[in-house]
């Protein structure tokens, strides 16, 4: 199987042919969409404890939920927790769980499904070995190199959603690459989702932030793949990410979040966000143990809405800078975090969504490093689903243009790195070795020039040329070929068709819906 990346437009969704190795402008035909976007964890994942010291993580997040339990604010919430069996005390937000009964319920939690696109082709199939990553999501700012830091706007909202369709490294939107915060609270969500489904044909992300932008989105993905009601509810097609508040606390937006989306049979992220040191006990096995605990009582009360809805289990748990209380994303212990995180995942047979993150506040060398660290981490420990793959910068603060062409750079190489090894007769190369005399080369031989522009991957970033021609080619920096390209490829975007009506209906919905108000500001 090939799954060659090659040059500065490689693995765009919109090119019918890509650029040739190592600047040489030379043409091939790009791989089929479906082929290339197919990516599969290779290798075994690797633990960071042993299986004795997963079960003691395991049993002490038991503890946490049987002895300590989890304060949960919505009402409703904790009267389908009682009905399933948790003790809740009346006129308490406290709400504890048996361990069996956290057990037993999660075993509905289907190991692996399907995240329907309107283009069929962009379906995602998250758990199991598969690997989808999705766009940066929710800085408040953006920023580029002629433009600088700025808050969140409409236009860059929509520039940085073009962007995420014109590479097929990215597989799906992962929520809003950055706030628009220039329109308004109450109608924001409509204006963003229906360009989320007109702009792109991949797979999108609704907020959790009261019912009616749930029911909205779950309305827009329908219209926008034009089907029924009861298709939609067999074929999940959005998903929404689910935080606790750490330490111990499901709030109302989050939990009616759940009800809307699990009862309709769409996909839950359930996602601790957990820094070691502040929201959770300094030691990264301390603070895992209270993701599990967090992540457990969550994805477990997804099945108690409705067993068997679609559900994945989210590891965000880092630690901070203990001088300044700065979170730190990207460090040994976020891959310690991140490793222990899919051993969970793997013990309870539960999809896992992780992040490709950097605490860098430019692009710089530390936010090429700690982006390598997380997709080490993440890759090694068998992630499903990536979050801000590519874009983020300062934290999360801010989405990056010129990051986001690098982390597809980097993703891109990931996937090379899982493309299985050719060793095949031809592979082997016996008949060129035979050719070549000791103290020869291979540079002329048959088998090079039949794999000449297909040999080895060729980075939109990296720069391979000699000093003297890197310096007469104006000594561009990662930084600044990073910004000609997102330039480049923004300029040759092209929106994926949509039928007239399905349009149509979607723009009638939006306006009605405007119309009406939108959605209250106040949860």
């Amino acid at each position: 199987m090939s799954e060659e990346i090659s040059g500065e437009v490689a693995a765009r969704s919109t090119s019918p042919r890509r650029r040739g190795g190592r600047g040489s402008g030379t043409v091939r035909p790009a791989l089929s969409t479906a082929q290339y976007r197919a990516l599969k964890h290779r290798f075994p994942p690797t633990p960071v404890v042993s299986e004795d010291e997963l079960e003691s993580v395991h049993n002490a997040s038991l503890v946490v939920l049987e002895e300590m339990g989890i304060d949960v604010l919505h009402e409703g919430a904790r009267a389908i927790m009682k009905k399933a069996g948790a003790d809740v005390k009346d006129g308490s937000e406290r709400v504890r769980f048996d361990r069996n009964l956290i057990l037993e319920t999660i075993k509905t939690c289907p190991s692996e499904f399907t995240l329907h696109a309107r283009n069929p082709e962009r379906n995602i199939r998250i758990g199991g070995k598969n690997l989808a990553f999705a766009q940066v999501a929710s800085p408040p700012n953006c920023s580029d190199m002629q433009g600088g830091r700025r808050a969140g706007n409409q236009k860059d909202f929509r520039n940085l959603v073009k962007l995420a369709q014109r590479y097929d490294i990215i597989h799906c939107t992962g929520g809003y690459p950055v706030e628009p915060v220039d329109i308004h609270a109450s109608v924001r969500h409509l204006e963003c989702l229906r360009d989320l489904a007109t702009l792109t044909d991949k797979a999108f992300h609704v907020y959790s932030l009261g019912k009616e932008r749930n029911q909205d989105g779950i309305e827009i993905a329908r219209i926008a793949r034009g089907i029924s009601h009861e298709q939609l509810e067999r074929e999940p097609s959005l998903f929404s990410i689910i935080n606790s508040n750490s330490p111990r606390k499901l709030d109302v937006p989050m939990m009616q979040g759940i009800i809307e989306m699990s009862s309709r049979n769409q996909i839950i992220m359930l996602t601790p966000f957990t820094l070691a040191g502040a929201m959770a006990p300094v030691t990264i096995a301390g603070a895992v143990v209270q993701q599990n605990a967090e992540a457990l009582a969550g994805i477990a009360f997804t099945q108690m809405v409705r067993p068997g809805a679609p559900v994945v289990y989210g590891g965000f748990t880092s630690n901070v800078d203990m001088k300044t209380g700065a979170p730190a994303f990207g460090t040994p212990e976020y891959m310690k975090a991140v490793l222990l995180g899919g051993q969970l995942c793997r013990k309870y047979g539960l999809p896992y969504r992780t992040s490709n993150v950097n605490a860098a506040n430019t692009v710089d060398a530390q936010a090429a490093y700690e982006s390598v660290f997380s997709l080490w981490a993440l890759t090694q420990g068998g992630g499903n689903f990536i979050m801000h793959s590519a874009g983020w910068l300062e934290g999360g603060l801010t989405a990056s243009f010129e990051k986001f062409i690098l982390d597809c750079d980097l993703l891109q190489m990931v996937a090379e790195f899982l493309t299985p090894l050719d060793t095949s007769d031809a592979a082997l190369g016996l008949d060129a070795i035979r050719s070549v005399e000791p103290g020869g080369h291979y540079f002329g031989t048959a088998h090079t020039l039949e794999r000449f522009e297909t040999a080895f991957y060729s980075p939109l970033i990296s720069d391979w040329r000699n000093f003297e021609t890197w310096q007469e080619a104006g000594s561009p920096t990662a930084y600044q070929k990073a910004n000609t390209i997102w330039q480049k490829e923004l300029a040759a975007y092209e929106r994926p068709p949509m039928d007239k009506a399905i349009e149509e209906e979607l723009e009638a919905f939006v306006a009605k819906r405007t119309e009406e108000g939108g959605a209250p500001t106040d949860f």
